[in-house]
């Protein structure tokens, strides 16, 4: 199981790639890596904003390749489909790559 540190690395080699490929401005992850409550069944929760609004099948396409790279399931987040609270304790937390 990854850590944090190693998440974090991870997405920093593949950023620029994934900036260019899927319109994406920003990378962060927020959630259990975050909290330091990773467990076995957790996945890594990425948000991102972008410069372009992605397509469905780009978004799908973003988590399978996100997922493939890290070796765990990744949930891919728009930052501008979060609303109230919700948004709050996501903003609170996330960590930007």
């Amino acid at each position: 199981m990854k850590n944090l540190e190693e998440i974090k690395a991870i997405l920093g080699q593949v950023k620029s790639l994934v900036k260019e490929k899927y319109h994406v401005s920003e990378l962060g992850i927020f959630g259990d890596y975050v909290k330091g409550e990773v467990q076995e069944n957790s996945e890594v929760n990425i948000l991102i904003d972008y410069t372009e609004p992605p397509s469905l099948l780009d978004l799908v396409d973003m988590e399978y390749y996100l997922s493939d790279l890290l070796k765990v399931k990744a949930d891919v987040i728009s930052k501008n489909g979060l609303k109230g609270k919700r948004r709050e304790r996501i903003l609170s937390e996330v960590i930007y790559v």
